[in-house]
């Protein structure tokens, strides 16, 4: 009996524990399957900018379709800043679609004639903008001041932008890996008329006609026959075209 008793408690005990190895058993992973595709981290661009420290700061880069370009747009290629000044969609009879573009060199101020395919995508330039004020000329030298901080930034003239800037402006001043490069003018700028020909007498906006006309920093626009001088019109910063009239104050 007392042998029958001592096997029965050897079984059960031997019973529990095979459950617990079995309630314990690591599950092993399952292989990869060598034929799957694996999801592509997202792209980064340390770009070399030295704030306070000398430490270099990571900015995602971030990608546009030459399809979204537009005139002004900076985009990044070769390492190198450049700014979009004209652009054309083509769709050839036969053969894929492609964007021809004329495109500036923001540091060197050289431009190429660049072609590139539908749908292509391309790196925009990442820059850095703080609004300063245009306070006055030193030399050759446009001087902006930081308001705030009353520290000075010294361009050279790059027509794109000083043609329309007159002192006591306030204007975006652009900086890539460090470097003051430009300056973002608002899309439009209200300056007045210093000279121009008297319009026909008569003359009203349903009236057709131009002329041209000579703004405060010197740009010439076309402006309509009853414009005159002295009057204070909108110009387009990017086209370089009058707008309208500006309101009078």
């Amino acid at each position: 009996m007392k042998g029958r008793g001592l096997s029965a408690m050897v079984a059960r005990a031997s019973e529990g524990l095979g459950a617990v190895a079995r309630s314990t058993t690591t599950r092993r992973r399952p292989r990869p399957n060598p034929g799957a595709v694996l999801p592509r981290p997202l792209r980064r661009t340390f770009v070399p900018s030295q704030p306070a420290g000398g430490s270099r700061r990571a900015v995602t880069v971030c990608a546009i379709s030459v399809n979204e370009f537009k005139t002004g747009l900076t985009i990044q290629i070769d390492k190198a800043p450049w700014r979009v000044v004209e652009f054309l969609h083509v769709k050839p009879g036969k053969g894929a679609a492609f964007v021809r573009t004329k495109l500036k060199n923001v540091i060197t101020g050289n431009t190429v004639d660049k072609t590139f395919r539908a749908g292509e995508k391309v790196d925009l330039a990442q820059m850095e903008k703080s609004t300063k004020q245009f306070t006055y000329m030193d030399g050759d030298q446009y001087v902006f001041m930081d308001m705030e901080t009353y520290e000075e930034t010294r361009l050279g003239r790059d027509d794109a932008w000083a043609k329309f800037l007159k002192e006591g402006m306030e204007a975006g001043v652009l900086e890539w890996e460090g470097k003051v490069i430009g300056v973002e003018l608002p899309r439009t700028v209200a300056l007045e008329i210093t000279e121009t020909t008297a319009g026909d007498k008569g003359n009203t906006k349903s009236g057709g006609g131009d002329k041209p006309a000579t703004l405060e920093t010197g740009h010439v626009v076309t402006v309509p026959l009853f414009v005159q001088e002295g009057e204070e019109v909108i110009v387009d910063t990017v086209t370089g075209k009058y707008v309208e009239r500006a309101k009078k104050k």
